[in-house]
């Protein structure tokens, strides 16, 4: 297969042409959407004729795909280097078909749009970044390494997901087979972190940041009620309203955050990033472990992805009241995404979240604050040769980058993973500006070629250190990553 950047970058854009937008509910899926995603797989089967030639394909879900390479091996020693599960996902979120002039896109957000600017040849599109970019990175070395002839030596899975964006029932589902089949996956490697500018003030060199734990994801019902005992009308309002009473309940959240603690992996963080930031700043990073009460004070006020590394995030997404303008509402309702910081719980989130809802409402009210969904964060996984070996492919592919480990802040489909494998790394193996960090989930969605170039380089080096690894055997690779 050709890997040079014209090629990449047609690819992508043929990828993007398809519009998988994501399912927004948990039903099956409607006709019209089932037959997007099996264009979109149909696509695929025909960009990477090996890759499917060779696994075994399962459905998994709704529009999931779960491709299997056996490997050459045999059964591994359960000490060493074991099989692999790499992951991206198929599904994107909204973005206007029609209409999207005047909406900041630079382009028709599904036309895969390919232009030559300052940045080099570069994809417009929904999903360029999210996750299509990744899927296609991830199966273009693995079509280019399966027709060179090679296999690999323990077993690899490929999950591609078909609806990340809401609620991952795909890979839920795909946990729930490979338990099934007992496989229990050595490495993992799915979304989340990527090669970056800019995530502490002064940072002088790409950060490549890995997601070696990952938050919480629940969402709240907060219910503001007034006494039905004490009927209102709207031309004669009471002193304290339903809606009155949610107002300073989403105010109170605002102002009473979930307090700030730096945990070990935010502590690797800042102090791998420490030597790369100049002045004052950089010296208190250096010395996380000793001015944390310091930093915990600052380093909310330094931006809120900076806030979000170090706490529990609540942000208000939805709002119900009355359904008439002459009609005071009875009942006023909020919907609360809330992504639990790693040291916490959900019921320990929920139970802040509730003492500041009721102190701000005050009496008179009925209030109820309800868990509708919730996933629990995911434990660190383990900084050891699986950490090396994602080292070595980011060096591989982008060798001027520090590597360091943090707290994913987002959902991955990988969370549905956590009880079958320890060790989850949250990595695009593509470059993020500020400005495309921000157009992910936004507008004017873009990746340059040159970065889907390196992303091939970091999956190939990370397939065939695997191999090497397994080929040595444990023993070998406790020395050779020592």
């Amino acid at each position: 297969m050709t890997h040079d950047a014209a090629a990449l970058a047609q690819r992508l854009s043929a990828m993007v042409r398809v519009p998988t937008v994501t399912p927004l509910t948990k039903d099956p899926l409607s006709p019209e959407t089932a037959s997007v995603f099996t264009a979109f797989q149909d696509l695929l089967r025909e960009l990477y004729p090996t890759v499917f030639a060779v696994a075994e394909v399962s459905v998994v879900g709704r529009a999931g795909l779960l491709l299997h390479l056996p490997g050459t091996g045999g059964d591994p020693d359960p000490a060493g280097p074991g099989s692999l599960l790499l992951m991206a996902h198929q599904d994107v979120v909204p973005a206007p078909a029609e209409d999207w002039e005047g909406t900041g896109w630079t382009h028709p957000p599904f036309a895969g749009t390919v232009s030559e600017g300052e940045d080099g040849l570069t994809v417009h599109g929904r999903g360029a970044l999210d996750d299509k970019g990744a899927l296609l990175v991830l199966l273009e070395a693995t079509e280019d390494l399966l027709a060179e002839g090679w296999r690999p030596r323990a077993d690899v899975h490929l999950l591609l997901g078909g609806d990340e964006e809401s609620y991952g029932a795909s890979a839920a589902a795909a946990a729930e087979e490979l338990e099934r089949r007992n496989v229990r996956p050595w490495l993992v490697v799915d979304e989340g972190g990527a090669v970056v500018t800019g995530i502490v003030p002064g940072l002088t060199t790409n950060a490549a940041v890995v997601g070696v734990a990952e938050k919480g994801l629940t969402t709240l019902q907060v219910t503001v009620s007034a006494d039905p005992r004490k009927p209102a009308h709207a031309s004669t309002p009471p002193r304290r309203s339903a809606a009155g009473g949610l107002a300073r309940a989403i105010l109170a959240l605002e102002k009473h955050p979930h307090p700030v603690h730096l945990d070990d992996v935010a502590l690797r963080m800042f102090t791998g990033l420490a030597p790369h930031v100049p002045g004052l700043l950089g010296r208190a990073l250096a010395r996380t472990d000793r001015l944390q009460p310091f930093l915990g004070r600052i380093l909310p006020l330094a931006g809120p992805e900076l806030a979000a590394m170090v706490r529990t995030t609540t942000a208000v997404t939805m709002l119900q009241a009355s359904p008439a303008p002459n009609m005071l509402a009875a009942t006023a309702r909020a919907i609360v995404n809330m992504r639990v910081a790693t040291w916490s719980s959900v019921s320990e989130a929920t139970a802040h979240v509730d003492n500041v809802v009721r102190r701000a409402v005050g009496r008179g009210l009925h209030v109820d604050v309800q868990v509708l969904e919730g996933s629990e964060p995911t434990p660190p996984s383990p900084m050891d040769g699986r950490w090396d070996a994602i080292r070595t492919a980011i060096a591989a592919a982008y060798p001027d980058a520090v590597v360091i480990p943090y707290t994913m802040l987002a959902a991955s489909d990988s969370r549905h993973l956590a009880r079958l494998a320890p060790a989850i790394y949250r990595f695009s193996p593509l470059f993020m500006s500020t400005a495309q960090r921000a157009s992910v989930h936004g507008v004017d969605e873009r990746v340059t070629a040159d970065s889907l170039l390196r992303g091939v380089r970091f999956y190939r080096a990370l397939l065939f250190g695997h191999d090497d690894a397994s080929r040595r055997g444990p023993r070998e690779e406790a020395s050779a990553t020592s």
